[in-house]
C-alpha cells in the first residue's frame, strides 16, 4: 500500500510499505517513530492510504487520523515478523544519513547476528500505527470510461454515508 503524510510545514510525502493488518480499528502498519514518517505523523497525525490493482482497474483510497498503538502491540508486531525484519529494525536509524554502503553492510550484518542471537531483542522506536478511516473511496474502472466511484464517510455517530461520485 502507499502511505501519504505531510510534514510540519505541510509538504506532502508518500511511500510504499506493508499493510500489517486491517480490522475494526482500521489499517495497521509499523515503522520507527524516529523515521521521517514517524516525525510527520507526530506533527500531523493524519494520513491517506492508497491500494491499486491495475490488472483489475481497481483502486481504494482511505483517509483519516493515525493513532499509535501501545508499546506491547508494537513489540508483538515486530516479533511476529521474520528474523530479517527484526534485523532491519535493529539496523541504524531509519531515514538518517549513512556514511557509505560498507557502513550500511557492517551495521546490517551486526544487526542480523544480534537478531539471530536475541530473537526477542527490543527495537525501542519500533511503533505500530493505525489509520482510523474517516473516509474511503472505491474506484472500479470501465473500458468505456463509465467508472464507478463510491465514497463512504464516517459520521459523528460512527455510522457511514455512501455517495456515488461522477468519475
Amino acid at each position: 500500500m502507499t502511505l501519504a503524510t505531510a510534514d510540519a510545514e505541510g509538504l506532502p510525502d508518500v511511500r510504499t510499505l506493508l499493510l500489517h493488518d486491517a480490522d475494526e480499528r482500521g489499517f495497521h502498519f509499523a515503522s520507527h517513530a524516529t523515521s521521517a514518517k514517524g516525525h510527520q505523523l507526530a506533527a500531523r497525525p493524519y494520513a491517506a492510504l492508497g491500494f491499486y490493482w491495475p490488472a483489475l482497474g481497481r483502486q481504494v483510497r482511505v483517509r483519516g487520523p493515525v493513532v499509535r498503538c501501545t508499546p506491547a502491540e508494537s513489540h508483538a508486531d515486530l516479533h511476529a515478523r521474520s528474523t530479517g525484519a527484526l534485523a532491519a529494525a535493529l539496523t541504524g536509524a531509519q531515514s538518517a544519513v549513512v556514511e557509505s554502503v560498507a557502513a550500511l553492510h557492517r551495521a546490517a550484518d551486526a544487526a542480523w547476528e544480534r537478531a539471530q542471537a536475541e530473537p526477542d531483542a527490543e527495537a525501542p522506536t519500533w511503533t505500530r500505527y493505525v489509520v482510523e478511516p474517516a473516509e474511503a473511496e472505491f474506484f472500479q474502472g470501465d473500458a468505456r470510461r463509465r467508472h464507478i466511484r463510491l465514497r463512504y464517510r464516517r459520521t459523528d455517530d460512527g455510522t457511514w454515508t455512501r455517495e456515488l461520485l461522477w468519475p
